[in-house]
């Protein structure tokens, strides 16, 4: 498999550091608020990385965190009244039941900043005693300068970083490119004792310290939105690698922005949709096929039109997986094993492994769906279905996609009206059959003769 690695700027073969074990860190949601589609994207893109790593006979360890102290959070207890924990509750519930909809899977953990104050401490004392680090003001900064690889994440050169860095006015920091690992109290926020005065974590520490504990001072990938790469990841490269004195992660991993009917997504835009917005209307999974539609390092558009794309070609998806199953039920035993199964999986695997090219791998899934349904019409025997059916579960879990299957029943009093248009189609009393039948469309009942028998669906 290759990876296009931010590090390095091209796709490289992804090894991992211990064999049989991928470590994964993907930078999680600020709990103030519902998740809202831009989020969406890097939670199905990494979930669908290691469902195939997996697959792949990998074990991940996957680590998501939540920020639940942080100025927004803050904010939003101070307008509501209520306590800046209570907020991130609130958030956390409402992320999970977005999650659930979008059939993302729990990571192995998801830790919070505030459960993790004594090593984000002991990361800033590692740091302060190298030299690395700075008291000014209550506050502790990193003296970025003196990390000479400083900017080889956004391959910037540090003048052109330091152009675009904004120094307050009394400012008390010895550069503008020195960034804040620890706050000094103020008034009316929560804080923790430390060795440098009460005060609370800035942003980028708390993620350094999550990934330590967790997954180890160096991990095989970490992942998240391109617009986290500067300055997020780049600082916690910086602060990590400092402290540690080894590398922070082998792999970088950025998936790109969302648009909205061709436009940038903003509030200011009256074009922001939260995941709960969108789903109270088409349904989460329209939502993560969408954004698994495309390649994940390059834009995505959101549009009502796309989303009714997405809506039909899952229809495609379930109607094929139906058919399956419905032409098992009659299917002789024996038959072949076409050889396109292996044909399109081998396909599907050769998209995934080109750095998670899940456009391409959908395609291949189509091409499965097309020729499963044609072989399903010339009647393809029981070894061949139950082939199919084993290879479409597959690779749509990979996906995540399918996940909403539901066995419909019939009351018995459908299921008797169906048998006795069966045998009066037998003894060729169409008559009788075609009054069942439009019986049965009143009540809602469709039913369709196929050469593996009568099927029926709900008007």
């Amino acid at each position: 498999m290759k990876i296009f690695n931010t590090l390095t700027r091209q796709k490289d073969e992804f090894v991992p550091i211990n064999e049989g074990i991928v470590k994964i860190y993907a930078c999680g949601p600020t709990v103030y608020n519902y998740i809202h589609i831009g989020n969406a994207r890097p939670l199905c893109v990494f979930d669908v990385l290691r469902r195939y790593l997996e697959w792949r006979g990998y074990k991940v360890e996957f680590v998501q965190n939540f920020t639940d102290i942080d100025d927004k959070l803050i904010k939003k207890a101070n307008e509501e009244g209520i306590t800046v924990p209570e907020v991130a509750e609130r958030y956390i519930k409402e992320f999970w039941v977005d999650a659930k909809g979008l059939n993302i899977r729990q990571a192995t953990v998801h830790p919070r900043a505030t459960e993790n104050i004594d090593e984000i401490q002991r990361i800033i004392s590692e740091l302060m005693d190298k030299g690395y680090a700075y008291t000014a003001g209550g506050d502790v900064y990193f003296r970025a300068k003196k990390f000479t690889e400083y900017g080889k994440l956004s391959h910037q050169p540090l003048s052109d970083l330091e152009a675009g860095a904004r120094i307050e006015t009394g400012d008390i920091k010895e550069d503008p490119m020195d960034f804040c690992l620890w706050k000094g109290a103020k008034e009316g926020e929560p804080y923790w004792e430390s060795p440098w005065g009460d005060g609370r974590p800035g942003w980028h520490i708390e993620c350094s310290a999550m990934a330590g504990r967790y997954l180890g001072k160096t991990i095989d990938i970490h992942c998240g939105g391109l617009d986290l790469i500067f300055p997020h990841h780049e600082n916690e490269i910086a602060q990590s690698e400092c402290a540690n004195g080894c590398e922070f992660s082998h792999y970088w991993m950025h998936n790109g922005f969302i648009n909205v009917d061709n436009h940038k997504m903003s509030k200011s835009l009256n074009n922001f949709f939260t995941v709960r917005d969108v789903a109270n209307v088409y349904g989460y999974e329209p939502i993560r096929y969408l954004m698994i539609s495309s390649q994940y390092r390059g834009p995505i558009n959101y549009s009502v039109d796309i989303i009714e794309q997405g809506k039909n070609a899952l229809e495609r998806l379930y109607t094929c997986r139906d058919n399956i199953d419905f032409a098992l039920k009659n299917a002789e035993c024996g038959g072949e094993i076409p050889s396109f199964v292996e044909e399109r999986k081998q396909e599907f695997i050769n998209a995934m492994d080109d750095d998670l090219n899940t456009a391409d791998a959908l395609a291949a899934l189509f091409s499965f769906v097309r020729d499963i349904n044609t072989a399903i019409s010339n009647g393809a025997g029981k070894n061949a279905l139950e082939a199919f059916a084993k290879e479409f579960d597959e690779l749509t879990y990979i996906l995540g996609l399918v996940y909403n299957r539901k066995k419909e029943t019939l009351d018995s009093e459908i299921e008797d009206m169906i048998e006795k248009r069966n045998i009066a189609r037998k003894a060729k009393d169409f008559k009788t059959a075609d009054e069942i039948r439009d019986k049965l469309k009143e009540m809602g009942i469709i039913l369709e003769d196929t050469p593996q028998g009568v099927k029926w669906t709900r008007a």
